[in-house]
């Protein structure tokens, strides 16, 4: 049997859904470069109690890197813990929008140059208020260390039409 603390380091999962595209299926143009470029609507579980806020990272893992890490399109921070959906980019009171690995404060969809690319959308309900203003990949992970009560994620996929 596990103890308290061992069992509190396994989160509980988060279902990730989007009406835009199933798992692991293609995202349509209009959430990408290629098209209008708004963010899908994503849905989520209702997180555990003593959540008190949610952050939804979106990566691309396979974007051709010099260093080995992911590609940044999208962190939101401040999520109210009762919010269970984001619709695009209407964000609820509280949300904040951290840095991508543009430079921009926004949603910036995918736009591979190379094939097909795995987009990562990850969910996590905290046990803490994380909302910070130009929050980048690296202080989100930091800030939510020892932190996360639950995760979840959904890969969508796209190529550019050639």
């Amino acid at each position: 049997m596990q103890s308290h603390t061992e069992a509190h380091k396994i989160p509980y999962g988060l279902r990730v859904t989007s009406p835009a595209f199933r798992a692991n299926g293609p995202m349509p143009a209009e959430h990408t470069s290629d098209g209008a470029d708004v963010a899908p609507r994503l849905s989520w579980g209702t997180p555990p109690p003593g959540t008190k806020s949610v952050v939804v990272l979106v990566e691309d893992l396979d974007a051709p890197r010099p260093m080995a890490r992911t590609w940044v399109h999208w962190i939101v921070s401040g999520i109210p813990p009762h919010q269970t959906t984001l619709d695009g980019d209407h964000l609820p009171d509280g949300a904040i929008v951290g840095t991508n690995d543009w430079g921009q404060r926004k949603w910036m969809g995918p736009n591979p140059e190379d094939g097909r690319h795995r987009y990562f959308f990850k969910v996590f309900a905290l046990d803490i208020v994380l909302a910070r203003p130009n929050m980048r990949r690296p202080e989100l992970f930091t800030a939510m260390k020892g932190h996360i009560l639950a995760q979840g994620e959904l890969i969508g996929t796209y190529a550019k039409a050639h």
